[in-house]
């Protein structure tokens, strides 16, 4: 069964949703991220993603307030991205409650570093990102674009025992115009070991339903459900299955 996690996406202390990651084309949201994510407790939800896109841009950790706000006032499993970089930034989220990271421009930038997390944190509790554009990973909450193909990126950890990989095709996301299934599916043919969490563009039920039967290991849904195409309602009962 595919599992289901929601996102919240913060700037400034404010849920946010950005359209194909540009900070200029963002959504302010009026529910706060701790009544969103209460909301969500209550619906059966157990996972939540938690993205610091403060953090993300600037290349550090923000908005651990909200992190704290949240693991202090539900029992949610918050897995938290956005701005680690260094030892201290992961053991200060984790301190905050989070119960996993989500990694993405570390594993650019520092590759020796972040395969030390994956040994000594353990690989059910690190998450590599590889956000991509046209096959290319891009790092920097996305706007940053590299020169590195997304399959080498996924190998060159998948060969350093890398687990879970949370992957999004930048251009499709925030657009609800459906994920890049063929994406996912090459990345399972070769990785096929890996657990792939998919995150950008799901506009539906239907879409969620596709990548299940792709044999992709989790979703994320952030935008989807801000907007009312996939319900609390919805994402209770497919968890409940």
């Amino acid at each position: 069964m595919i599992e289901i996690i929601p996102s919240i996406s913060v700037i400034e202390g404010k849920c946010v949703k950005l359209q194909q990651g540009d900070y200029n084309k963002k959504v302010v949201y009026d529910q706060s991220p701790i009544d969103i994510a209460k909301k969500f407790e209550d619906h059966g939800i157990k996972k939540l993603h938690l993205i610091d896109l403060d953090g993300a841009l600037e290349g550090r950790v923000i908005n651990y307030d909200i992190l704290e706000l949240i693991t202090g006032h539900t029992d949610l499993e918050v897995n938290f991205g956005g701005g680690i970089n260094t030892d201290g930034d992961i053991n200060k989220v984790y301190e905050y409650g989070a119960k996993s990271v989500t990694v993405g421009s570390l594993a650019i930038y520092n590759k020796h570093l972040f395969a030390s997390w994956l040994i000594s944190f353990g690989r059910n509790k690190i998450c590599l990102s590889a956000d991509a554009m046209d096959g290319k990973i891009r790092v920097r909450g996305w706007q940053n674009a590299t020169d590195l193909d997304l399959m080498d990126f996924v190998d060159y950890y998948y060969q350093r025992s890398v687990l879970y990989v949370k992957c999004s095709d930048v251009s499709r996301d925030g657009l609800l115009q459906g994920p890049a299934f063929g994406m996912y599916q090459s990345l399972i043919q070769r990785f096929p070991k890996l657990r792939i969490i998919a995150s950008g563009g799901i506009s539906s039920v239907a879409d969620i339903h596709k990548l299940e039967e792709l044999g992709v290991h989790g979703v994320i849904i952030g935008k989807a459900y801000y907007e009312g195409k996939v319900s609390l309602k919805e994402i209770e009962h497919l968890q409940s299955r």
